[in-house]
């Protein structure tokens, strides 16, 4: 969830895609509030120094103002239980290293609560963030937002900037071992003044090494929970996340998938909201046990040196085409947040090819055709 070249990527309706497609792309949130203030009456400064840190995140972070017991209140609360869970059991898995946590507001409201996990026995670095969000948008950016047509400015005056909440949690874990794949997830909930609303989110995989036995466990688990709430959404929701988790100069996939969506307002929200908690539920026992079963498993260099490569892929995408990342970046996000999805090691070889017939030319034809696992 990180990007760097806007320029590259700024294409009409680029705004409205950012907003409803990816608006909380790893991180990208914090930015968001960032770039959407600058211009509101909510006279916010825009820049890397305007996150107030606190030394403690306050019982919530939605404003007192909102409705007792309503959709923002009950998302944050269902981020901040699952934020709590998930990183108590990868620090389990761990067994060594601890969550370091940092908690911050903004002056119009919101904040957030970041937790990082570096130098782990298990893990080279994982990480767990919560953003509240307020802020403004321009009723074009809504526009495009979505597919269906759904007026997002309802309640506005023409040209009037559209006030919006949201609230979502994003999350990246990195072992060491070749063998132990990378995941990432991001849920989240979306909101305007004017009562418009929707749900987005996602759970994905990147391994170094195929094993398939891995792949039917977090794709079986995951198509379980969809399964539970529409027969269609698993064969929709994968085939989105390959799509989007594409690297184009590249020709292949950052990773094997997994499930992603956005834009969901189409059913009543509390059959929205308990698909979100489902899936963020899922994200354990997805996930933790493919990482016991290998971080012990022995390596060589040469295997260690191939995982380094695909991390520069995965560096590759979250700086060239995530467009949350992109966004906070240019908008004065908080950086920390930002780029906490991040390796902390890649490498980059000039022209490598794997051999032919190798696990490492077998999982870059999986990366180049995306498969059915189930």
């Amino acid at each position: 969830a990180f990007s760097a070249a806007f320029a590259a990527l700024f294409v009409p309706n680029m705004m409205s895609r950012i907003l409803g497609t990816l608006l909380f792309a790893a991180v990208g949130t914090q930015a968001l509030r960032a770039g959407f203030a600058s211009k509101s009456p909510m006279k916010m400064s825009l820049g890397w120094d305007t996150h107030e840190a606190i030394s403690k995140a306050p019982p919530t972070l939605v404003k007192g103002t909102d409705e007792e017991g309503g959709m923002r209140q009950r998302f944050e609360k269902l981020c901040r239980e699952a934020q709590d869970n998930i990183c108590k059991a990868i620090a389990e898995v761990d067994g060594e290293a601890t969550f370091q946590e940092d908690a911050w507001v903004r002056e119009n409201g919101g904040g957030g609560i970041s937790r990082v996990l570096r130098k782990g026995k298990v893990f080279e670095k994982a990480g767990c963030n919560l953003s509240v969000v307020y802020g403004t948008m321009p009723q074009e950016a809504l526009a495009a937002a979505t597919e269906r047509g759904v007026d997002r400015a309802k309640g506005m005056k023409p040209g009037e900037r559209v006030p919006f909440f949201a609230c979502g949690l994003s999350s990246v874990m990195h072992p060491r071992n070749p063998f132990a794949p990378t995941m990432h997830f991001n849920y989240r909930y979306f909101e305007t003044d004017g009562g418009v609303w929707w749900f987005g989110g996602g759970t994905d995989i990147t391994p170094s090494y195929l094993n398939e036995e891995d792949m039917k466990h977090f794709h079986g688990t995951y198509k379980e929970v969809c399964d539970k709430h529409h027969p269609e959404y698993y064969t929709k929701f994968k085939k989105w996340a390959d799509d989007y988790f594409f690297i184009k100069h590249r020709g292949e996939t950052r990773g094997l998938g997994g499930i992603f969506f956005d834009d969901q307002n189409d059913r009543d929200p509390e059959e929205h909201f308990a698909f979100s908690k489902d899936c963020l539920a899922a994200v354990v026992p997805a996930y933790a046990p493919i990482v016991e079963k290998h971080k012990d498993d022995p390596y060589t260099p040469e295997q260690k040196q191939w995982q380094q490569m695909r991390r520069g892929r995965y560096v590759e995408f979250n700086l060239v085409y995530d467009r949350g990342t992109v966004f906070g970046l240019k908008t004065g996000g908080r950086i920390e947040s930002i780029l906490m999805s991040l390796p902390e090691t890649a490498q980059w070889e000039y022209d490598f090819k794997p051999e032919e017939g190798s696990p490492e030319a077998e999982i870059t034809e999986a990366f180049k055709n995306p498969r059915e696992w189930l």
